[in-house]
């Protein structure tokens, strides 16, 4: 019954992030824009970026491809490396070709929802860890020479950041109550638009 009830939940999590991703189609990129001092401000921030909520839930999709604990050390590493990332912007570290690194992170995990691959745990967390990096660190320099006061910030954006990867994962469940062609033919139709959004942005075509 329990177990019944926590299926239920994911699904109507599930259909709800489906309906967000869908309404945030007409977001702009990440563009580093806009005040970065209160928790709202972090946590609506992701909510503005397609490539971001791209990216965020296709992590989601992709842990549960990978299964068993990757469910969620694959998000786990990703929050993790994006904080880091985030530490190394706000203390001025330089990152060569950020927007680059973004906007590749959006193909390449939309694409590995897309052919379904699954890789072995340690080899998954690495991959997302590394774009993780680049989101980190492009979000954590708007926070440069802020000091504390851009802690609650932050604190949304990571906040938002794991919502997003839990909606990934609650939409791959709900998908998968469905006929198994179904669900797949699904998954990688949603992999192919995010691939196709993150080349776009790559060329400059989105913005």
């Amino acid at each position: 019954m329990r177990h019944s009830r926590v299926q239920n939940v994911l699904k109507a999590i599930g259909a709800g992030s489906i309906l967000m991703v869908v309404a945030a189609a007409p977001a702009s990129a990440h563009v580093g824009l806009g005040a970065v001092h209160t928790f709202s401000q972090g946590f609506l921030h992701p909510m503005s970026g397609i490539d971001h909520i791209i990216a965020m839930v296709a992590v989601g999709f992709f842990a549960m491809n990978v299964g068993g604990a990757g469910r969620w050390l694959v998000p786990t590493a990703f929050v993790a490396a994006m904080m880091f990332g985030g530490w190394l912007g706000y203390e001025g570290w330089p990152l060569p070709m950020v927007e680059q690194g973004i906007g590749l992170s959006v193909v390449a995990l939309s694409l590995a929802v897309a052919v379904g691959v699954r890789p072995p745990t340690v080899i998954a967390m690495a991959a997302v860890g590394l774009f993780a990096v680049f989101h980190g660190h492009a979000h954590g320099n708007e926070g440069a020479g802020l000091g504390f006061a851009f802690l609650p910030y932050a604190a949304g954006f990571v906040v938002a950041t794991a919502l997003l990867h839990i909606s990934g994962m609650a939409s791959s469940v709900c998908l998968d109550q469905l006929k198994p062609s179904l669900a797949l033919a699904l998954k990688r139709a949603t992999g192919v638009i995010g691939a196709v959004a993150g080349a776009s942005l790559l060329l400059g075509l989105m913005s």
